[in-house]
């Protein structure tokens, strides 16, 4: 005699089993970039309603001028924050980069292309003994960068005073391979009526490359790996060592190409400059939705930032205003940026 099992077909995992989907409006919201987006709007209609002046192509050119010589070093820099660590060296390294290029070239009548090349391995160098020391002796980067700071500004006045006399380089105007160096790092291009500099477009270029490497690139998710979770990164076979030290090289090569404009721009470069820029890059990374924490942010959100820098600075001259309080505003600024890209992030994770 025998008997019939019967078998039941396994029933398909439920629904809510799935992963849901976020909504449109959620998926807006968790970009880093929206916050600073929203405010840059704001801002803009502003200054329009505020200042006659700044309704010009003149002022669109001036604003994009301003804005482009902040957002070319913030690319950079917002990368590293997502990476998880900071470069508070990155302000005088504009200038080192100069100075080095000028000097190079001068003192040893040079082409100043020889003191271009010269320069940029010095800034690698730079970026590359940051990184190597952050990683090597686990220092906090705000200490070891912080100390970084402090050397290349004595290095950038003592050398100077020692070799020229002076706290400025010679004028190189005059000297083999000027023109056609200011002509990638310093000329005006004409678009009809509007007037750029060439920065603009570099600096559109940075940041279009830097979006890609984030969005499309396995370095990207390993920068963002490495500035939410070091260890956990580390044990899932991320290189953190090569990562971390390959964003601050590339904070100063982004640093170098700045001092590279600075220079052929106005010939000369003074020893003293740069100091304090680098908590404006840092600002423009943070308004444009970097954490502090790292994990988290977008080089188009860093461009946001230096717009909405450039925007103010031109805007409260064109006002008319007292640009006294440019400071104030900077920081209310910042801290309201980091209010609300808080409570957007907050907002866009309970949404689905």
């Amino acid at each position: 005699m025998s008997t019939t099992v019967a078998t039941k077909n396994p029933s398909p995992a439920p629904a809510a089993a799935q992963r849901p989907r976020r909504s449109l409006l959620g998926q807006v919201l968790a970009r880093p970039e929206i916050g600073a987006a929203a405010a840059a709007i704001v801002i803009a209609i502003f200054f329009l309603a505020a200042a006659p002046a700044f309704r010009s192509l003149a002022a669109l050119s001036t604003v994009l001028y301003a804005s482009s010589t902040i957002g070319i070093v913030a690319v950079g820099v917002a990368l590293l924050m997502i990476g998880g660590e900071f470069d508070l060296s990155s302000g005088v390294a504009v200038t080192t980069s100069a100075l080095a290029a000028a000097i190079t070239s001068y003192q040893l009548s040079l082409n100043v292309w020889v003191g271009v090349v010269v320069s940029l391995v010095v800034a690698l160098a730079i970026g590359f003994v940051n990184g190597w020391l952050v990683m090597r002796t686990g220092i906090p980067s705000f200490l070891v960068t912080l100390s970084t700071f402090f050397v290349l500004q004595g290095v950038n006045l003592g050398v100077t005073k020692l070799l020229t006399g002076t706290v400025a380089t010679a004028n190189i105007s005059d000297m083999d391979g000027f023109e056609s160096a200011r002509a990638v790092f310093a000329s005006t291009l004409s678009l009809g009526p509007l007037n750029l500099k060439v920065t603009v477009l570099w600096w559109v270029l940075f940041t279009a490359v830097a979006t890609w490497v984030l969005l499309r690139t396995r370095v990207g998710n390993w920068i963002t790996a490495v500035g939410g979770n070091q260890a956990s990164a580390r044990a899932v076979g991320v290189p953190v060592r090569k990562v971390k030290i390959g964003l601050f090289m590339g904070v100063a090569f982004l640093a170098w190409f700045l001092g590279m404009h600075l220079l052929f721009a106005f010939s000369t470069v003074q020893s003293g400059v740069g100091v304090g820029n680098e908590f404006v890059y840092i600002i423009a990374a943070v308004v444009g939705g970097a954490l502090l924490t790292g994990g988290y942010g977008s080089a188009v959100g860093s461009a946001i930032g230096a717009i909405i820098f450039g925007m103010t600075t031109q805007g409260i001259v064109y006002a008319g205003w007292d640009p006294n309080w440019f400071k104030t505003f900077l920081g209310v600024m910042l801290l309201l940026a980091v209010l609300v890209n808080l409570y957007i992030k907050n907002v866009a994770a309970r949404r689905v």
